[in-house]
């Protein structure tokens, strides 16, 4: 066991149950920075990933907070994308040995989106409210799901970030949805869409599990003592600041 990266685990969890910012964004910059190899750094962000957000998709299912159609159209798109993504680096690496340099990279600048994301989500939201997207049936933007899902899904196969920051945007502009809802539709797509890709990685050989075992240990703790918090110290001051530092991370990597 690592106290460090334990410590570690439990800041970000710490952060994530404070903030309800995704702890990808914020944890895979910070592994490649202390010395992780980009693509295990992703690879173990995923399958961390996959079993914290399982707990959530067990929580709101059992309070019928899921859109099961929605979560089927945004899979659709996002798990096919996500493996093409995840291929081709792969492909990369065995033919011009130059998949963490393409990882730092397309991390950098999904950096710098997220956390423009995360400030139009916590800053802007009523006022993305209502629009003419909004009232349009669900299966009318069937296509438009899919195609959400498979941008996003690309992105989320090639870095582990954004399965909940950038689907979330896109769920608060084009869709009407009780904010129950909402969450809960982007955490159970969330955990399909990291659990696919956390298993390519896995079969790939891009996961440390002794370094997932570790930050568990840490983050569950973590999310558990942030969410008591939550509720007493206001949220939107922290994302505008936990925004800045996952833009930082970005500039660092570019």
């Amino acid at each position: 066991m690592s106290i460090g990266i334990a410590l570690m685990g439990l800041l970000v969890g710490f952060l994530v149950g404070m903030t309800g910012v995704g702890g990808a964004a914020l944890l895979t910059p910070v592994l490649i920075l202390i010395g992780v190899n980009p693509s295990i750094a992703v690879g173990t962000d995923l399958v961390y990933n996959s079993i914290t957000k399982l707990f959530g998709v067990v929580q709101h299912w059992r309070q019928k907070t899921v859109n099961v159609q929605m979560v089927k159209y945004l899979a659709m798109g996002s798990i096919p994308s996500a493996v093409i993504a995840i291929a081709a680096l792969h492909f990369f690496e065995a033919s011009y040995h130059n998949q963490e340099q393409i990882i730092r990279h397309a991390l950098g600048y999904v950096l710098v989106f997220v956390s423009i994301a995360i400030i139009i989500k916590t800053f802007m939201e009523k006022r993305l409210r209502p629009n003419r997207w909004q009232t349009k049936p669900l299966n009318e933007k069937k296509g438009l799901t899919i195609l959400i899902g498979c941008v996003f899904g690309f992105i989320v196969g090639l870095t582990s970030l954004g399965s909940g920051s950038l689907f979330a945007v896109a769920m608060i502009y084009l869709y009407k949805m009780k904010t129950s809802e909402m969450v809960g539709t982007d955490i159970t797509h969330a955990f399909l869409l990291v659990t696919a890709a956390g298993m390519l990685h896995i079969g790939y050989g891009n996961v440390n599990y002794m370094l997932v075992g570790n930050l568990l240990i840490g983050s569950i703790p973590g999310v558990l003592i942030g969410s008591t918090i939550s509720a007493k110290v206001p949220a939107r001051p922290l994302r505008a600041v936990v925004a800045v530092l996952i833009f930082v991370s970005g500039l660092k990597l570019i």
